[in-house]
């Protein structure tokens, strides 16, 4: 018998090309494919058992969206993002998320969507909470991942209510680029996780009672409050990096005291 096709999460059958675009981005979002890195076609086409061709087009579809860029000697590379790149990633995400919410408070939140979004806020809240009764001074790993998770979740459905597909796509793409290759991201600590809670409850708020002009402006400052954290974040792994490699010594010790 043969293989199985593989499916999607809907049940449908995927493509050759389908496959290999969500193959090579999967890679690139869990840092097994970092950036900087050459993409193989070749080496690609063996792992997924098919032929280069729509390896090939899932590579263009990826280039065309941002997370790939052509090398000057003509091969494919993992993007690496500059600081001038993620001020205008965000600028595109603030004009989109702006326009997304004034559309939805126009249309009219539903009771079941504000409930929805009210659960992802107090998911946010019960981070806090989890990070004051731990004592820890900031949420580790597998608590970032969490918030990530949220985070996403809670914009992913404002996306989702705005009823535009073709915004949907641009600001997913813009949000993937900008958490894969954007930071070195530091665990929150309470006051931050505060702020964040704040800022969302505040935003819902303001949707929930039809606030149109002050959902807008709201989501603004979260968006430009987004930015600023994700730049000093940018600048910071910049600075780790080049202290890494100019000073290693410092870091071995560092690495083997909590690794103690």
């Amino acid at each position: 018998m043969g293989r199985k096709p593989k499916s999607d999460s809907n049940g449908q059958c995927l493509s050759a090309r389908q496959k290999a675009y969500l193959h090579i981005q999967r890679e690139v979002a869990s840092g097994q494919l970092k950036a900087g890195t050459a993409i193989s076609e070749v080496s690609l086409a063996k792992e997924l058992g098919s032929s280069r061709t729509p390896i090939r087009e899932a590579i263009g579809q990826l280039i065309a969206e941002g997370l790939l860029e052509q090398s000057p000697t003509g091969g494919t590379l993992v993007v690496q993002l500059k600081r001038e790149d993620i001020v205008e990633l965000y600028e595109l995400r603030e004009a989109l998320e702006v326009y997304e919410v004034g559309k939805i408070v126009r249309m009219g939140l539903r009771p079941e969507d504000a409930d929805r979004l009210q659960k992802l806020v107090d998911d946010f809240l019960a981070l806090k909470n989890e990070l004051i009764a731990s004592g820890a001074q900031a949420l580790d790993a597998a608590q970032m991942n969490r918030f990530i998770t949220h985070d996403l979740s809670f914009h992913a459905m404002l996306m989702g209510m705005a009823q535009n597909s073709r915004i949907q796509k641009v600001v997913n793409d813009t949000r993937l680029l900008i958490r894969i290759f954007a930071c070195y991201r530091r665990g929150h600590a309470v006051n931050l996780l505060e702020q964040i809670y704040s800022e969302h409850q505040n935003l819902l708020d303001a949707m929930v009672n039809n606030d149109r002009d002050r959902a807008m402006q709201l989501i603004a400052e979260h968006v430009r409050t987004s930015q600023r954290e994700r730049l000093e974040d940018f600048d910071f792994g910049k600075r780790e990096a080049s202290l890494r490699a100019s000073v290693p010594v410092i870091f071995e010790v560092r690495d083997l005291l909590v690794t103690q």
